[in-house]
């Protein structure tokens, strides 16, 4: 299952679970303290499970003491990594949106199963095309009390009558990926259907701006108003009151 590692209160591990038969992979961070955390599913853009998506899954747990699953997307891929935009859209167009559903049902499952996670305080957070998946778990899983999207795709309004936790979205608006309509359609269902949601856009920023691997698109200052606004808005959701 891959060697692990403990620095500063963390540990990190390389791990293991099954969905449907088939092994999936992810990036495990966790404080080393004993007692039960909340969690988060940090889902990766379509570049795969990358250093960076770990960079984010450490500071999460180092940080605020989340315990953070960053499950390999297209582990039924072979766990391939893009190095292109090109081989990132073929592995996005390639993977099954029904699989990766019940890929994340099984995420959800193994992490309640740790005896270090409290399984009443989980949370979601996705880039990109895991933006895309965070909103459909937002609708889809009940065991998640907060999902936070990062310039992911919008479903259809009608979508969010089954909104089942509170979300936080970002929107670069000058991504040439997500459209000002699609953000527009976001808020409208917030409003339609009662449901609690946040929407901030940041002016400046194109698509992947929190990504400071990607120094072509990277955006410090937005990156950090970012990271402020969505570790306030888990605190808000997973924090014991």
């Amino acid at each position: 299952m891959g060697g692990s590692a403990a620095v500063s209160g963390v540990a990190t591990e390389l791990v293991q679970f099954v969905s449907d038969g088939v092994t999936i992979n992810g990036f495990l961070a966790r404080p080393t303290s004993p007692a039960a955390a909340p969690s988060v599913l940090l889902l990766h853009e379509w570049w795969g499970l990358t250093d960076h998506i770990k960079d984010v899954a450490r500071r999460l747990a180092q940080e605020e003491g989340y315990t953070t699953l960053a499950p390999d997307l297209y582990s039924r891929l072979g766990s391939k990594m893009a190095q292109t935009p090109q081989e990132a859209a073929a592995l996005m167009n390639a993977a099954s949106s029904q699989a990766v559903l019940r890929d994340l049902n099984a995420a959800t499952r193994y992490l309640k199963g740790q005896p270090f996670v409290d399984p009443l305080r989980m949370g979601v957070i996705g880039f990109g095309m895991g933006g895309t998946f965070a909103l459909t778990q937002a609708t889809h899983n009940s065991d998640m009390k907060a999902a936070v999207a990062f310039y992911g795709k919008v479903p259809p309004i009608e979508t969010f009558r089954f909104l089942l936790c509170p979300v936080l979205y970002h929107y670069a608006a000058k991504d040439t990926w997500v459209t000002k309509q699609e953000v527009e359609r976001l808020a409208q269902g917030f409003e339609r259907y009662g449901k609690p949601g946040e929407v901030h856009v940041y002016p400046e920023a194109g698509h992947s701006f929190f990504n400071d691997a990607r120094p072509e698109v990277y955006r410090a200052e937005d990156a950090r108003l970012s990271w402020e606004r969505t570790l306030r808005f888990l605190a808000s959701q997973l924090t014991v009151r």
